[in-house]
């Protein structure tokens, strides 16, 4: 590990302004990504600022038909609250089964979606809702967040405050995890909408969490299992590892989002 100054902020403003004053300056939400990296020495920040402290992160509202969720919330938090329980089951589900205990009480959902990490389940949420993710700068649609592999529109400066997540006729959340970690190998996010449906893939995209536009329109046409049957997903662009390879992991996504659409009906 590379040595580096460590900051414990107890507010907002105070974390920006570490930010800013560091010269390669990187966040820590839960933990759960960074620690791990600079133990391998994959990354150097010359500053670690913990956000543990900032108490104005955390926490989940309803509002009306929307969940606000803070960036320092844990999964743990957004799997046993009474409220996302009864707006948005699919996402208490989801959260109930990333990783294991340790992880569900340390990570969070600014740290995971910050990361976008390829095989993370939170991303799959926020596309699959039509999300908006809040900054200290502004607010951006999970639609034009997600940018690439690792890569989100997060500014050097700019840090997650919550997630608006606005409710779902139906949805669910389906995945085919990896054994050992619990990560997605592949999972399907799918949202019966009033504008539609949106279907969020994890864990197969070489540049991410992506939307198939193919299986929204024919579900939003006829919401069923069979309406995607005769849609297959070419294996091009997906990932392939010693855990899956990219047909297989194209064949799971049928199978997925079948399975996601089974359940929400």
């Amino acid at each position: 590990m590379y040595n580096f100054d460590y900051k414990r902020v107890s507010a907002l403003d105070e974390a920006v302004n570490a930010l800013n004053s560091a010269d390669d300056g990187k966040l820590m939400a839960g933990g759960m990504t960074i620690l791990p990296t600079i133990k391998q020495r994959l990354a150097k920040p010359s500053d670690l600022i913990d956000l543990a402290g900032v108490a104005e992160l955390k926490g989940i509202t309803a509002d009306g038909d929307t969940l606000i969720i803070g960036a320092m919330t844990t999964h743990f938090a957004v799997a046993s609250n009474a409220d996302v329980k009864v707006k948005s089951p699919a996402l208490a589900d989801l959260a109930e089964g990333i990783g294991d205990p340790a992880v569900r009480n340390r990570g969070t959902i600014g740290g995971s979606i910050a990361n976008n990490d390829p095989a993370a389940d939170y991303p799959a949420a926020c596309l699959g809702l039509a999300a908006t993710i809040r900054t200290n700068k502004r607010e951006v649609s999970a639609d034009d967040f997600f940018e690439g592999l690792f890569e989100t529109a997060l500014e050097e400066d700019e840090i997650i405050t919550a997630v608006s997540f606005p409710a779902a006729e139906k949805a669910f959340y389906m995945k085919f995890p990896n054994p050992a970690s619990r990560y997605a190998l592949v999972g399907a996010f799918v949202a019966k909408t009033s504008s539609g449906v949106r279907v969020a893939i994890t864990g197969a995209g070489q540049d991410g969490v992506f939307r198939q536009k193919e299986m929204e329109s024919a579900l939003t046409a006829n919401f069923s299992p069979d309406a995607i049957a005769g849609i297959s997903v070419a294996p091009n662009d997906l990932n392939s590892d010693i855990h899956a390879s990219s047909e297989y992991r194209a064949h799971l996504i049928g199978v997925m989002v079948k399975r996601a659409v089974a359940g929400c009906t």
